[in-house]
């Protein structure tokens, strides 16, 4: 049985125009740097693309398309309890600029570990974590549109052991070269609305502190060491809501420099913004970052 996600989120995480879309997304594209590419990975947000749209572009703009016939999307679960990782029913995802297909053959690879289950249609429309980066994939895939599959995996709370154990599954499709990895995580949610008001009055104003709070976290992640950033995650609490994705990303890159023979990654962080800038301890915000995953 043929399973359709339709894109449940246009029209109002962002717009159901094709049209309307396609320009937001190559102007956003456009307007960022290649600089740190090709990515065989990136992490990118995942709130309304008025907030975080820019910020996206240039976590996407490292991409090659050229070179992509895979792309695995790990998402953080919002909505539903989940031990493990989860893997779509759907064969294809909805979005307004054409149709993306899902890779049934790896899906099944995945399934036959034992270690994913799968989600119901009911939870994956009513996750934005994945389906928010879905017209930007559309967008720089537009050229090799029938050349390319998705494997979207929606990413539970778990133990640093266990995204070892997810992180170990995934490094071998990670050493892939025609593999690309879609990291996807909003940073620091700050406010009583998100009940974490962690502030460091020696950074200056609030938004300040959450700047350096979230710049922490992204020094540790570009050191591609998985226990640091969880120890940073333990000691300062922060909000990153693709924590676990994250983590996984950095467990499979563990695994695989412990097998390739001396190649080298370099991560980089090219981009951060705020959604707003907290003044007062009634404000609240949402803190973007993007990334991009380089073999040197």
């Amino acid at each position: 049985m043929v399973f359709v996600r339709k894109a449940t989120h246009a029209g109002s995480w962002y717009t159901n125009s094709g049209c309307d879309l396609n320009k937001q997304l190559g102007d956003w594209l456009s307007a960022a740097d290649l600089s740190h590419g090709p990515a065989r990975a990136i992490i990118a947000p995942h709130a309304g693309y008025s907030y975080c749209g820019g910020c996206a572009g240039f976590a996407y703009r490292q991409i090659s398309p050229v070179v992509v016939r895979r792309i695995f999307i790990l998402g953080p679960s919002h909505h539903v309890r989940l031990p493990g990782c989860a893997l779509s029913s759907a064969s294809t995802y909805i979005t307004p600029l054409y149709d993306l297909t899902i890779d049934q053959e790896v899906c099944r690879e995945l399934k036959e570990t034992d270690e994913f289950e799968l989600m119901n249609m009911n939870t994956d429309e009513g996750e934005h974590s994945i389906e928010m980066q879905l017209p930007f994939i559309a967008k720089v895939m537009e050229d090799f549109k029938d050349g390319f599959t998705i494997i979207p995996i929606l990413v539970g709370s778990m133990s640093p052991e266990k995204e070892a154990i997810y992180g170990k599954l995934l490094a071998p499709y990670l050493a892939d070269p025609q593999n690309l990895f879609v990291i996807s995580s909003d940073f620091c949610h700050w406010g009583q609305r998100f009940r974490y008001t962690y502030y460091d009055r020696s950074s200056g104003p609030i938004y300040r502190s959450i700047q350096a709070l979230d710049k922490m976290g992204m020094d540790i992640i570009e050191t591609l060491n998985p226990a640091s950033f969880t120890e940073y995650l333990r000691k300062y609490g922060n909000t990153i809501c693709g924590r676990h994705p994250i983590g996984i990303l950095l467990q499979a890159i563990q695994s695989f420099k412990e097998n390739c023979n001396g190649q080298r990654m370099n991560l980089k962080f090219l981009k951060y913004a705020q959604s707003s800038q907290c003044i007062n301890m009634s404000d609240s915000s949402v803190s973007y970052a993007s990334a991009s995953l380089v073999l040197e």
